[in-house]
This record gives C-alpha cells, sequence and structure tokens, in this order.
C-alpha cells in the first residue's frame, strides 16, 4: 500500500488552528467523511475516541496518529493536520503535539492495513529530517511528495 494513495486533498490541513484534541479530531473525522473515506462520521469518531481512551496516541516528537477500527469506515484514507500551535495529546513524552496523521481503514482489514500504515508512518517519524520537512510541507502536493518516501 503506497500511503500518498490514501491521503486527499480535503484531509490535508496546513496551519490547522483548534484549541484541542477533540476539536482536531473532529475535524479529521469531518474531512474523511468528505472525502468519501468514512460513510458514518459519529460512529468512526468513537471508535477514535474509544482507542484514544485505552492509550495517548501522542507517539512523541511532536505527532500524533490517532486510529479506530470501525465498519464506518469505507475505504483506507488517511488524514493530516500540521497545527497552527500546538495542542495537549498526552503524549508519551510530555510533549504538545505540532503534527496529527488520522487513520482510518474498514474494520475487516485492520490487522493487515491499519499496522501497515502504522509501521509506514513510524519508522519515518523517527527521524528529525522527516519530522522537520513534515513541519514545514505547506501543500498537498508537498505532502503527497513526502509520503512518497515511505
Amino acid at each position: 500500500m503506497d500511503i500518498s494513495d490514501i491521503i486527499h486533498p480535503r484531509t490535508s490541513f496546513f496551519g490547522l488552528a483548534v484549541p484541542d484534541r477533540e476539536a482536531c479530531l473532529q475535524t479529521l473525522t469531518d474531512s474523511m467523511e468528505e472525502a468519501g473515506f468514512v460513510g458514518n462520521k459519529t460512529a468512526y469518531l468513537a471508535a477514535v475516541n474509544a482507542r484514544e481512551e485505552k492509550g495517548s496516541t501522542g507517539i512523541g516528537f511532536g505527532v500524533a496518529i490517532p486510529h479506530g477500527k470501525s465498519s464506518a469506515v469505507s475505504t483506507a484514507g488517511l488524514a493530516f493536520a500540521r497545527l497552527a500551535a500546538p495542542i495537549e495529546w498526552n503524549s508519551l513524552d510530555g510533549q504538545p503535539v505540532q503534527a496529527v496523521f488520522l487513520i482510518g481503514v474498514p474494520e475487516k482489514d485492520t490487522g493487515h492495513a491499519h499496522m501497515k500504515i502504522l509501521i509506514a508512518l513510524s519508522r519515518k517519524l523517527i527521524h528529525k529530517e522527516f519530522r522537520d520537512e513534515l513541519l514545514a510541507v505547506n501543500s498537498f502536493t508537498g505532502l503527497q511528495q513526502l509520503l512518497q518516501t515511505l
């Protein structure tokens, strides 16, 4: 799976101004529905929030990768937000989040597709150079090109 193929201009935000994690998740979930990845945004958001309750998806380095397993997801999709200002996410390193990737996969595909996306993102996000490029990207095309390096 090429991650750059499962992101959409409608699910990509550069300088998203939100006050908190909940508003961020709502905005990204709405965009996933608008792009056709999610059929029922309420059910999907409930799955994402249930996952957050099990443990923070703030992985550190100013990045969060929220996700949820739900039949409300029609097809694998990805949303991205570079935030206008960092927000609290209860991250593993105690630092606020500046970039968020929201992963959506159909419930029946969660084992394989879900893990493949998480692993690909995580492998790149441990590198400071990649994170710096991610925080500097200002367009969907730039983001797509950066994701093609995964």
